[in-house]
């Protein structure tokens, strides 16, 4: 098991081809549309799917915006919850002509909605994750400065028992002192050990600096090939 800090890793490690490739899928058409709040309102299965899921305030909309170069392709709020259905996003081409499709979850964990609010969306996501055949990767945003927390361990062992393959991303690098970075990549890599959906790796990200992006766009590039 690598313990990879948002770089390439040891074996079978991402190429500089593959770093400009996902820069350049990343650059071209990034566009919502659809939202579904319930399962009876997904879109029609067509192209890959790439799902991003975290607890509320993780950064998800500040790493969306950053993994495609938008400024607010996903909108950011202080306030928990923000997003309360699934939003698709067409990327590499207009809705109907796109490379693969990129999916913003509802946060978990805490939320300053009410618990009747908070069962819709879980029920929603369960759906999602064990009948979507074009979900391709979940990508598990987990706060650098904190560590998996139990909610995190809940969302990945639902993961597991849905057969989903998924990768932890840590994000806000820059709010972690550099002294601490690798423990917190061990930790978490430890951590996951426990889960035998998990991808053996993780990325450490910085929406504001933008550390580990280029990482997680050639990653994204690589599992679209079918080689990753």
């Amino acid at each position: 098991m690598g313990q990879s800090v948002g770089h390439v890793q040891e074996e079978g490690g991402l190429t500089p081809g593959e770093f400009e490739d996902g820069r350049l899928l990343f650059a071209g058409v990034c566009e919502f549309f659809w939202a579904s709040s319930a399962a009876s309102n997904l879109p029609p299965e067509s192209v890959p799917e790439f799902a991003f899921a975290g607890r509320s305030n993780v950064g998800k909309s500040s790493l969306l915006n950053a993994l495609t170069g938008r400024k607010a392709l996903a909108r950011t709020s202080h306030t928990p919850g923000r997003t309360q259905q699934l939003n698709f996003f067409a990327i590499g081409g207009e809705p109907g002509s796109e490379k693969l499709r990129i999916v913003d979850m509802p946060g978990y964990g805490y939320a300053a909605v009410s618990k009747e609010k908070i069962s819709t969306w879980t029920k929603l996501m369960k759906a999602y994750l064990r009948g979507r055949t074009t979900l391709s990767r979940v990508y598990v945003l987990v706060d650098g400065r904190h560590g998996l927390k139990d909610s995190d361990h809940e969302m990945m062992t639902l993961l597991d028992k849905s057969a989903q393959s998924y990768q932890v991303i840590l994000t806000k690098k820059d709010e972690v002192k550099k002294r601490d970075v690798e423990e917190m990549v061990a930790k978490t890599l430890a951590g996951l050990q426990k889960h035998p959906a998990a991808f053996p790796d993780v990325i450490f990200t910085s929406s504001e600096t933008g550390e580990g992006i280029a990482e997680l766009r050639a990653a994204v590039l690589r599992r679209l090939s079918g080689r990753g």
